[in-house]
């Protein structure tokens, strides 16, 4: 390998799947020096290890790992385990690298080297790292989202199952507090035993075990949340269950190196589609679309309860007479992105250097 000689940068591109994870090296300028496939046990992630410091022996090494935590958690913490340098590279990142390729087609040797080539061409990308209270808060709010989830689908057929025994039973609140759960236990017992009946009973019985499961979810969220985020909750709009997924989905606010980096990544920072000297912005689709979803709820929050939210709408939708709504919004947003990339440094730099408590 006469080039190897002249590669001072490696970039592994790994495409990682659940059977199965491919490698694939180039150097700095793109060009593919070898590929790799290996099961995604500890075995195979020490082949991948063996071969990756073969490949760039005296080099500098960067992997570059497309965004599926869920079939790549395991192999990115035992990267960083070792040392190693590791970037998360989003799916639309790697789709564009790869339809911009000379060669056609879509496999996970095409797709790895796409990863490498999309992280050679955003340097910017946020370096991963090992952040186990991140971790937890987001595996907590996703079980969460899940019971929650599995809760409005048993009340979906739930309210079915009565307007079919009697109309009169289906309440016109909400069906997840445990004393209206009750009532209804107590009204459908007091009816003939029926099958229907009985199946009906069930679901309330499942409601109310999902509501206490998600209760005891949340208490352990409050207790996570609450000591290391106090900046990041006294924004207004800002609950724990919504600090918790900011948290865990920023997974290190540290990782960012200006408020601009973090709202590429939530997907709020404008997208020019204007020329001829008439500035225009479109709505940004990419980015980590569940802080977007947590961004646009505290928005929408704060444009109803706080003053200073609104009158920041109401001066940019003056400055921007002939913009729309939508528009206005995802301006505010913006803002909220840097607001939130602030409180969480703070609160960064609170837990590295908390204060003391006075006598």
């Amino acid at each position: 390998m006469e080039g190897a000689r002249a590669v001072s940068m490696v970039v592994i591109g790994i495409d990682p799947h659940k059977s199965s994870h491919t490698a694939v090296a180039v150097d700095q300028l793109g060009r593919k020096l070898a590929q790799h496939t290996t099961k995604p046990d500890p075995d195979g992630l020490l082949r991948l290890r063996i071969w990756a410091s073969k490949i760039a022996a005296g080099t500098q090494l960067l992997w570059a790992v497309e965004d599926g935590r869920g079939v790549a958690g395991a192999l990115v913490r035992t990267l960083i385990g070792t040392g190693a340098r590791v970037v998360w590279v989003p799916t639309r990142l790697m789709a564009a690298a790869r339809a911009s390729g000379r060669e056609r087609g879509k496999s996970d040797p095409i797709d790895a080297l796409a990863v490498a080539r999309a992280a050679l061409r955003e340097p910017g990308l946020p370096t991963a790292h090992l952040d186990q209270t991140a971790l937890d808060l987001r595996l907590l709010t996703d079980r969460r989202e899940q019971l929650v989830r599995q809760r409005t689908a048993a009340i979906n057929r739930l309210r079915w199952a009565l307007h079919d025994i009697d109309p009169a039973l289906d309440p016109a609140g909400a069906l997840t507090r445990p004393a209206r759960l009750a009532e209804l236990t107590t009204a459908l017992t007091a009816l003939p035993p029926t099958v229907r009946r009985d199946l009906t009973l069930d679901l309330v019985t499942e409601i109310a075990a999902l509501g206490t499961q998600i209760t005891e979810l949340e208490h352990r969220l409050s207790a996570l949340v609450t000591p290391i985020a106090p900046n990041l909750l006294a924004i207004v709009g800002v609950s724990v269950i919504t600090a918790a997924k900011i948290i865990g989905e920023t997974a290190g606010i540290t990782r960012f190196r200006s408020t601009a980096a973090y709202a590429a990544h939530t997907g709020t920072a404008p997208i020019p589609v204007w020329s001829s000297g008439k500035p225009q912005y479109r709505l940004n689709r990419g980015g980590n679309r569940q802080l977007n979803t947590c961004l646009h709820r505290i928005a929408i929050t704060q444009l109803a309860h706080h003053p200073p939210a609104r009158n920041y709408h109401d001066n940019w939708t003056r400055h921007h007479p002939h913009a729309t709504t939508k528009a206005a919004l995802r301006a505010l947003k913006r803002h909220l992105a840097n607001t939130i990339y602030h409180a969480q440094r703070a609160d960064h730099t609170h837990q590295q250097h908390p204060q003391p408590h006075p006598a």
